[in-house]
């Protein structure tokens, strides 16, 4: 099955300093199509205004995963965790028994990011942050693991407390990648940063979103050089 969600047709909200699009149910944006995507709980679309962000606010029980389009997204939490991630990188946080942050943009221009919320496999923990850089050269054509918790998944990618993975890769137009999930069970949730791109019979825009289940294997087709970010999550 692929569900193929326009940009347009996304949950909305501009706050001003924050321009907010919800792939997923969120805040004021409420559809009950929309709740969830297997453990995938949300994914935004957001641009942050220079000089602003999120101020101090807590989490608990969630993996929420950030992968920054544009600019650089400076995070700090309550325990003793600050650091800035660019654009291409990604950051993690397990939000477990509970954690406060701030993720504000101190560049002097626009911050686009997707943060990416996941369902822990189990409540509670010690929380944690982690940001790593990710060579831009390794994604091209093909998937890489940027966070995962799959238990054999031997990569440098951040860990997170959930059976799920969020991966990354370039494809140049006119060139294909094929990802093959574990089981036709597995629900995955696709998204172009940049570019257009072709899965079946369906042309995919940046920033729109695909969802899809009970597929042995998925081929995305470049028409324009894209970036994608993936989940494939239980």
């Amino acid at each position: 099955m692929i569900d193929f969600r326009p940009f347009n047709t996304l949950g909305a909200a501009n706050h001003g300093w924050l321009d907010a699009h919800h792939h997923f149910a969120f805040g004021g944006y409420q559809d009950p199509a929309r709740m969830n995507w297997g453990s995938l709980r949300v994914w935004n679309d957001d641009t942050i205004a220079p000089g602003t962000g999120f101020p101090p606010h807590p989490h608990n029980d969630m993996e929420i995963i950030t992968y920054v389009r544009k600019g650089a997204i400076t995070h700090r939490d309550n325990q003793g965790n600050e650091g800035r991630t660019e654009a291409g990188d990604v950051q993690v946080m397990s939000a477990g028994s509970g954690i406060r942050h701030s993720e504000y943009n101190r560049e002097d221009e626009d911050t686009q990011i997707f943060q990416i919320w996941i369902i822990p496999d189990s409540r509670g923990g010690q929380p944690s942050w982690g940001a790593r850089a990710f060579p831009k050269d390794d994604r091209s054509g093909a998937f890489i693991p940027l966070a995962s918790g799959v238990a054999n998944d031997d990569s440098d990618a951040l860990p997170i407390r959930t059976d799920a993975s969020v991966l990354g890769a370039t494809i140049k137009a006119g060139e294909s990648v094929t990802y093959t999930p574990r089981d036709a069970g597995r629900h995955l949730y696709l998204v172009p940063a940049t570019g257009k791109v072709q899965i079946e019979e369906i042309e995919a825009n940046a920033r729109d979103g695909i969802a899809i289940t009970q597929q042995e294997s998925v081929t995305i087709t470049a028409i324009e050089d894209s970036e994608i970010v993936l989940v494939d999550a239980a």
